[in-house]
């Protein structure tokens, strides 16, 4: 394309307004092309610069104009205004036709302002960026996840759908998680009743609450039971002639107090997710119709899913769900007369964000139930003092205390010496001192290392989650 040199004064003025001159990212806004040499120009999108040739030029083509427009502001001036990402020739011929010297004109999007923006969001991140075609790439390494996640969400601004991401997170990307289950389960239980009866000949009779006619039958006709199933139970009796009158009282109290602790350890890298389970599988029946029955298995025990996310620092974004179940043993549902297991199940599934080594309890369950029953002989029951022969009374309370806490630990791998493992202080014995001495381990000689380290302690008392 030819540009005549009648429009140059118009030009140039405009060339003073659009290209930045002034601005520091632009100091070499002014180029000079030499004779016989194949220079290269950058220009940003939508902006100029204006080259000076050092000879004479009388006529100017470029190859692409929808990437580079220019224009001549004199016989040595030349305006260059980006238009598109792309590469594309300029070419200077003198006035006899002869060719002075081929530019390569590159235009990139600018990326002067992302980069300003860039520094002042994140000062201290070394992030360099370049422009690629008519992308942007970003490189370097970052501090953390989430200042990456905004570098990349500034760069969609100034090229959307353009960006290559070839940034590192530096730091410790790896967390451990350590849950710990805690349960106390407390059960209190009374029972008080009474049962009167009386015989005559051949005739017996009497009066109980809570279905001890047998019993006391038995105590009636003085044949005692071989198993005794009435714990906690007085008989007192008299006669007069052939009237027997026996009176069975039955007083039971149950304590019962159970207590439970896991505490799975599970580490994964950050933003993979992970998965434990110490416990198995039940199978159990699935009626698929026309008679087929299929088999799915349903897991229990301590089960662990969680997802971190190390977002900045030491701060870890924790996606998590935890369950503890077990096998309900009084179920009794069936299906096709098979037995069908119930479970026994307490589930949290959360989000949470804390600190390395911070602690969190995630869950918490207080559960307190209480059933009372009174049975009595109508009327009779409701006699003062007396009334208490032909009433009995249960009483039930039930308490149970469950809590969840979880602890995040940013973590490195080390090497294998260092880690000691539970086997490490238990050792076969020998035949000698099975047989003999009556041994049923032995100790080995202590080397070096973690390991060592706890072979060499004294385990003679209780240790570790043994519990009497």
């Amino acid at each position: 394309m030819t540009i005549r040199s009648w429009i140059s004064a118009t030009l140039l003025g405009l060339s003073l307004v659009v290209s930045p001159i002034g601005d520091a990212a632009w100091a070499q806004n002014l180029r000079v092309v030499k004779k016989g040499t194949a220079e290269s120009l950058d220009v940003p999108v939508n902006r100029a610069i204006v080259v000076e040739s050092e000879q004479p030029f009388a006529d100017i083509s470029i190859a692409n104009a929808g990437i580079a427009d220019i224009s001549t502001l004199s016989d040595r001036t030349i305006y260059v205004l980006g238009r598109a990402p792309g590469i594309t020739t300029l070419t200077m011929f003198d006035g006899a036709g002869n060719l002075i010297t081929n530019v390569r004109v590159r235009v990139s999007p600018d990326v002067s302002e992302f980069k300003e923006r860039l520094r002042q969001i994140l000062p201290n991140e070394p992030i360099e960026v370049r422009t690629a075609n008519d992308g942007i790439v970003l490189s370097g390494t970052v501090s953390s996840s989430a200042r990456l996640a905004r570098a990349l969400e500034l760069a969609e601004r100034y090229a959307p759908e353009r960006v290559s991401n070839l940034m590192n997170v530096g730091g410790v990307q790896q967390v451990m998680l350590k849950v710990r289950f805690a349960e106390m389960n407390r059960s209190v239980a009374k029972n008080l009743s009474a049962s009167l009866g009386f015989g005559g000949g051949d005739a017996t009779g009497g009066f109980n609450s809570l279905n001890n006619q047998a019993s006391l039958n038995n105590a009636l006709a003085n044949n005692i039971p071989f198993v005794q199933t009435n714990t906690g139970a007085i008989l007192f009796g008299f006669g007069a002639g052939s009237t027997q009158v026996r009176l069975l009282l039955e007083a039971l109290e149950t304590k019962g107090l159970v207590r439970s602790l896991a505490e799975p350890n599970l580490s994964a890298l950050s933003g993979q997710e992970a998965e434990f389970l110490a416990g198995g599988e039940v199978p159990i029946p699935v009626p698929q119709g026309d008679g087929v029955v299929a088999i799915e298995y349903r897991a229990f025990g301590v089960q662990l899913l969680f997802v971190p996310r190390v977002v900045d620092g030491d701060r870890i974004n924790l996606e998590m769900g935890a369950s503890v179940s077990s096998i309900d043993q009084s179920s009794d549902f069936t299906i096709n007369g098979d037995n069908v297991p119930s479970f026994i199940s307490r589930t949290t599934r959360t989000t949470i964000e804390l600190n390395d080594g911070e602690s969190f309890a995630i869950a918490g369950l207080i559960q307190d139930d209480f059933t009372d029953l009174n049975s009595q002989v109508p009327w009779l029951g409701d006699v003062p003092v007396l009334g208490a022969l032909f009433r009995s009374a249960q009483y039930q309370r039930e308490q149970s205390e469950l809590i969840i806490i979880v602890t995040a630990h940013l973590v490195s791998p080390t090497r294998g010496e260092a880690l000691a493992l539970p086997t490490d202080r238990v050792k076969p014995p020998s035949e000698f001192d099975l047989f003999v001495n009556g041994k049923v381990a032995r100790t080995e000689r202590a080397g070096s290392g973690a390991a060592s380290e706890v072979a060499k302690q004294d385990f003679g008392a209780s240790y570790g989650y043994v519990l009497d």
